[in-house]
């Protein structure tokens, strides 16, 4: 633990897991899709069902789909820039059973048509922890640069991806399987490392054979 796990991040904002936190989450959901969404809807759980206008919990996330960073001062115009930027959204307030008190659910859609889903926990000092993806429950938090890949299950598919990084002499210092639960085919395989790498690697998984998606995501907390 460092002194920003409990003090927060540089930020605009009353709340470190209102606000930052919930930016998190929504800017997950901007680098999954790779741009901004055309339209979105945004799901508040618990404490940040009761509190997320007067929070600024709505500016935050919204936000973070727009791509802005904790400490953007443009938070606080982030819902007059949605419209600018071409972002049709919504709010609303949800009850999730044994889900944790600052739980957003994100559904976001490009023009293009690219969708996805993610469930994200904002867990205090502007850390979040992604619960969902795709509605693939995965464990992701943002501590360390990661490749996020979305596949058919297969035999040699992780000794495949592992073989991108070591081709480019990167060390994994963690690697994970979540396997779904509704669709017994599908998985995601989460590669973390402190690396910085480029998103070369995210193409070159994208390659591989029964691959469905391929993220790159840098270090966000």
């Amino acid at each position: 633990m460092n002194i920003f796990d409990i003090i927060g991040p540089v930020m605009i904002g009353p709340s470190s897991s209102h606000t930052a936190g919930a930016l998190q989450i929504g800017y997950l959901a901007y680098l999954v899709l790779k741009q901004i969404p055309a339209k979105a809807v945004i799901k508040f759980h618990g404490s940040f069902a009761e509190t997320y206008q007067g929070h600024g919990s709505d500016r935050a996330v919204i936000g973070g789909l727009l791509g802005y960073r904790p400490d953007d001062t443009r938070i606080r115009t982030s819902l007059e820039d949605a419209a600018i930027s071409g972002l049709c959204y919504s709010f609303e307030t949800i009850e999730i059973p044994d889900a944790h008190p600052n739980t957003i659910v994100i559904e976001a859609e490009t023009s293009e048509g690219l969708k996805t889903s993610v469930i994200g926990v904002s867990i205090g000092g502007g850390n979040i922890i992604l619960k969902s993806l795709d509605g693939i429950d995965i464990e992701y938090t943002g501590s360390l640069n990661t490749l996020i890949v979305e596949i058919y299950d297969y035999m040699g598919a992780v000794s495949q991806i592992t073989g991108i990084f070591m081709d480019k002499g990167i060390n994994i210092e963690r690697m994970r399987f979540f396997q779904s639960k509704n669709d017994q085919g599908k998985a995601i395989t989460i590669v973390e490392t402190s690396d910085v790498f480029s998103n070369d690697i995210a193409k070159s998984a994208l390659d591989l054979d029964k691959v469905i998606t391929s993220i790159y995501l840098p270090k966000i907390n």
